[in-house]
């Protein structure tokens, strides 16, 4: 059995912050575990429930009542509350994803999904597609699901486009503070990288751990987070290329290869 070359393992001597825990969490530690670094799981936000319950109950009952066209899911997050609910989306009504992430989590929760942008896995992405494959038919009832915080590109795009629309908050993002050590250890820059992976988490990293050491690279997991994360103050160094964990990982690597030391 031969050991693995330096280059096999281009992430060695590197501590990453991933800022979620859960399922997501513990797969992007082990790829960071794969490529030699040592992950530091530290969750940053949480989910709480709608501050409006009694609307997303109305507006998930007219949803199985079939009086949408579409529904548009921005996260797997929400994919969670629909599936908590047990809610059921009737043939009628098709199913728009804003990035194959989230198309995942609604097929693996037994949703269907009709439309996923192809190039860019964001709002504004969605948004051009769907112009392109609604062309001529408008005006379309559509349920938008979001969190509190969400900027609300997509619903008012879609107004402006001429459809009917409905916005509702599925969830509330909430901060969770880090552990002293892991303050500590950003502070002193012994932690070489930190995945921002959503403008809440970017606000999180700001509010709790900046000004982040210039010697520790921050990684967005996209041209929409990254534009997140400056609005916050956050530096953002390296942006993934795609919208995925796989992606934003392989960012460091390309970063870890640019690095001098």
């Amino acid at each position: 059995m031969t050991t693995p070359s330096a280059s096999a393992k281009p992430l060695a001597g590197w501590r990453v912050l991933v800022p979620r825990g859960g399922p997501w969490g513990d797969s992007v530690a082990a790829d960071l575990r794969s490529k030699g670094a040592s992950p530091i799981v530290a969750a940053m936000i949480n989910f709480a429930p709608t501050a409006d319950a009694p609307a997303l109950e109305a507006a998930l009952t007219r949803l199985a009542a079939g009086e949408f066209d579409w529904m548009t899911v921005t996260s797997a997050t929400t994919v969670d509350v629909l599936s908590a609910q047990r809610v059921v989306v009737p043939p009628t009504t098709r199913v728009a994803a804003v990035g194959e992430t989230t198309a995942a989590a609604l097929v693996a929760a037994g949703y269907k999904v009709d439309l996923v942008p192809s190039e860019d896995n964001s709002a504004r992405g969605l948004l051009a597609e769907w112009e392109a494959a609604t062309a001529g038919v408008v005006p379309l009832r559509v349920l938008t699901l979001r969190s509190e915080i969400a900027k609300p590109l997509l619903t008012e795009g879609l107004k402006r486009i001429g459809h009917d629309v409905e916005s509702v908050v599925a969830y509330r993002t909430i901060g969770v503070a880090v552990p002293e050590n892991v303050v500590r250890d950003v502070a002193d820059g012994l932690v070489q990288a930190i995945l921002v992976t959503s403008g809440s988490v970017a606000e999180q990293v700001q509010k709790q751990l900046g000004p982040i050491p210039e010697s520790t690279l921050v990684a967005a997991i996209g041209p929409q987070t990254a534009r997140d994360a400056r609005e916050f103050g956050l530096r953002v160094d390296v942006i993934a290329a795609e919208r995925t964990a796989a992606s934003l990982i392989d960012s460091l690597v390309a970063a870890s290869a640019s690095d001098p030391e």
